[in-house]
């Protein structure tokens, strides 16, 4: 008798094991697009949450509409090499990477950001400081002035004719990755209290080293407006931004849940703090 209960109870516990792998399976694949083509058709919110409708033209809209390379591709560095997937990244955003070990953490947020506002024709805005505190206004660079960085000071020099090509853009971010970084953008940013956090905030550790993530999608509920949000980075050595896992809560992986009473936000490579998001202006 007692043989036979042992044996009844591991065919049972097997067969209950089976079941939560394959209801977690199940709930990842519904969470998971693997044939969607941007952020919001890739990544459905986790059940009882739903996408508030952003205003057309805006950056949160496009952040949300990022293109993603297809399912299962994996990150690029600069040079060619690829970064393993397991455990860091879910995604990777279908942006162009150059030869240059340029696009870094910081630098991603500013790349999403100038090519936000470069397809909507705001080029007055468009400008980022140097970590020294220079401001480099695209609109100086379009009228052909260049920076001239001597030392800890840097002046314009008028060296080309004026072009808003979107060759000659991409120079301009490669000057601006090359002079800015995690501590000079973490200035230019408005601290925001976590709770009211949304699409296109940053948490960001100005230092060196630091780190900078972007929210790039964000989910509530309707009943009692909790949070879901997806995050986006870049790293050291440069590459392609990527789409974030969950370390924390594999359940509901890449979202992440807005929870007020935890003091940090762990992504797979850094570590958060409430009070480390900000806002672009």
């Amino acid at each position: 008798m007692n043989l036979l209960y042992i044996i009844l109870v591991i065919l049972f516990t097997g067969s209950c094991q089976n079941r939560n792998e394959q209801s977690r399976e199940n709930h990842k694949i519904t969470i998971i697009n693997p044939e969607g083509t941007t952020v919001k058709e890739r990544y459905n919110p986790p059940e009882g949450y739903v996408r508030k409708n952003h205003i057309a033209g805006s950056f949160e809209e496009y952040l949300r509409n990022l293109p993603l390379k297809p399912h299962g591709t994996s990150a690029g560095y600069y040079d060619g090499k690829l970064k393993p997937a397991e455990g860091i990244y879910d995604g990777v955003v279908n942006l162009d990477l150059s030869n240059k070990n340029l696009q870094q953490c910081a630098d991603a947020v500013i790349r999403l950001r100038a090519e936000y506002l470069y397809s909507q024709g705001k080029f007055e805005d468009i400008h980022f400081c140097f970590t020294n505190g220079f401001n480099a206004e695209y609109l100086k660079w379009k009228e052909g002035y260049r920076t001239l960085v001597r030392g800890n000071n840097v002046n314009w020099i008028k060296k080309e004719e004026p072009s808003d090509s979107y060759q000659i853009f991409r120079k301009y971010l490669e000057t601006v990755f090359m002079y800015a970084g995690t501590l000079s953008l973490s200035k230019e940013l408005r601290s925001i209290k976590y709770n009211v956090l949304r699409t296109a905030d940053v948490f960001i550790q100005g230092g060196s080293p630091g780190h900078a993530v972007i929210v790039v999608d964000v989910a509530e509920k309707l009943d009692n407006g909790d949070k879901v949000f997806l995050l986006a980075q870049s790293y050291m050595p440069a590459q392609d931004i990527q789409i974030l896992i969950n370390p924390a809560n594999p359940s509901i992986s890449p979202w992440y849940e807005l929870r007020a009473e935890e003091s940090i936000i762990i992504t797979p490579q850094w570590t958060f703090k409430q009070n480390d998001l900000k806002r672009f202006d």
